[in-house]
């Protein structure tokens, strides 16, 4: 039995990731912890998230989590979600700027409606993502399936190479990435019904 530590820093609703997980993981163990021993002892992390950055930079150094949250996202499968893809960026332009993690190398950017191409803000609701490199990730799911999205800023990282999705939404943007043990999605898989689940069971299987 594996246990897949989903990090509590009290910025997410967690029931529907936690829901999810223990859907499609029977048998494996789920523990929901902000403790860095807890979640040093898992096999698996994911790392969700909602908000604004910089009360989740807040909350995470207050909870003292930024440490153990480097050093696991370089020893075992790790998957950001949403506000959890994108701190781990070195910047955020919300709140007039913000420091993030900077595990992964770029910065976080707000999506602009355009004069001759009006989007409405948030981004919220249902839309494609657009494979750009095989991964194990993307097992059994067709390339433009539907994901859900809830958000205002997107993400730019640096190394092009680690953008395996890509999304459509008054421009084009990077969705999902993948280097070495870290995945990142901007969507929601636990709220993407099947396709969503299918993701979360793939991250399940990556050793």
């Amino acid at each position: 039995m594996k246990t897949i530590a989903i990090i509590d820093y009290g910025m997410s609703n967690l029931s529907s990731v936690v829901k999810a997980i223990e859907y499609i993981a029977p048998n494996e163990k789920v523990i929901v912890s902000s403790n860095a021993v807890e979640i040093d002892n898992s096999d698996k992390i994911i790392f969700p998230g909602q908000g604004a950055a910089k009360n989740c930079m807040k909350s995470i150094y207050e909870k003292k989590l930024e440490g153990v949250i480097k050093k696991n996202s370089k020893e075992k499968p790790f998957l950001g979600i949403c506000m959890g893809m994108q701190v781990l960026m070195d910047f955020s332009d919300e709140n007039n700027g913000t420091q993030c993690l900077s595990v992964i190398k770029g910065k976080v950017e707000k999506l602009k409606s355009q004069k001759n191409n009006k989007i409405k803000i948030p981004h919220m609701g249902w839309n494609k993502i657009i494979k750009k490199n095989d991964h194990p990730i993307w097992h059994n799911i067709k390339d433009g399936s539907f994901f859900y999205f809830v958000h205002s800023y997107y993400i730019n990282p640096l190394e092009k190479s680690t953008i395996i999705g890509e999304t459509e939404y008054g421009k084009i943007f990077s969705s999902v990435i993948a280097k070495n043990n870290i995945i990142a999605i901007q969507g929601h898989p636990e709220k993407s019904s099947d396709v969503g689940l299918q993701f979360l069971k793939n991250f399940i299987r990556i050793n």
